[in-house]
């Protein structure tokens, strides 16, 4: 497969995880139209990080919300694990994101009136798992994002860096396959930014495939991929920017 850029893709569509084919998403119709995405293609397969770069207003939050099945495409196709996103019913949907997908939202959208631990088990809980197994896995994933002893803390009790990691702790628990991350590591310093990307980088070698939308360049280069969006195109696809080899070579991975 071949990007818009000439880039050829590494990964087969029978492998992939995450297919996005030929990808339209227009807002409004005739002279107010907004073509945020035009024409997209991109395929990431297990054990892949893609960094999806841009300016403001390119397209990079559209991508991933049609990549998590929020939105849908106004012309071409979403697959997961070569699933039809657009094939679903809402009940179907709302089933492969609980249990295929984590998000990290750039607002987080964490529950007030749910705890720590809570939040992090709630996609587990409404999938019918039991409340004291969601429980223990939400507790794992805290400790994974180093918010071992915050699990019964609300968010409106935490830092805005410690709501960003429990965010990205319930995007990581459980089975997820493909994981989208908005800017996840925009309200934390670099010391526990990068904690955030090892987690996530540990979780792609585990087999997951996942799509970081950053303006960190540092950040992009614990990807596999980079590619490069502008106003609504994909203009590129590269290695990673500095080589994630070199990057993780003192990180103990």
């Amino acid at each position: 497969m071949t990007g818009a850029g000439g880039a050829a893709e590494q990964t087969h569509p029978g492998d992939a995880v995450l297919d996005l084919r030929d990808v339209h998403r227009t807002h409004g119709q005739g002279e107010a139209a907004v073509h945020a995405l035009r024409g997209v293609t991109l395929t990431v397969g297990p054990g892949e990080l893609v960094a999806v770069m841009g300016p403001s207003g390119s397209g990079k939050s559209t991508l991933l919300a049609l990549a998590g099945g929020l939105d849908a495409p106004t012309a071409g196709e979403v697959r997961v694990e070569g699933q039809p996103l657009g094939a679903l019913d809402r009940r179907a949907l709302a089933r492969l994101r609980r249990r295929r997908i984590g998000y990290v939202f750039q607002n987080l959208n964490l529950l007030g009136s749910l705890t720590a631990a809570e939040n992090v088990a709630l996609p587990l809980e409404l999938d019918g798992l039991g409340v004291r197994h969601a429980r223990r896995a939400a507790q794992a994933a805290l400790v994974e994002v180093g918010l071992a002893e915050l699990g019964e803390r609300f968010p409106d009790q935490m830092s805005g860096g410690q709501q960003q990691r429990v965010a990205i702790a319930r995007a990581l628990v459980g089975q997820r396959r493909l994981v989208l991350a908005d800017e996840p590591t925009g309200a934390l310093d670099s010391q526990t930014g990068e904690a955030v990307l090892r987690l996530l980088r540990r979780r792609v070698d585990a087999g997951a495939a996942a799509v970081l939308v950053t303006h960190e360049s540092r950040h992009a280069a614990w990807a596999d991929r980079v590619v490069f969006l502008r106003d609504g195109v994909m203009v590129d696809s590269t290695a990673p920017l500095g080589g994630v080899e070199q990057l993780l070579a003192g990180s103990g991975r």
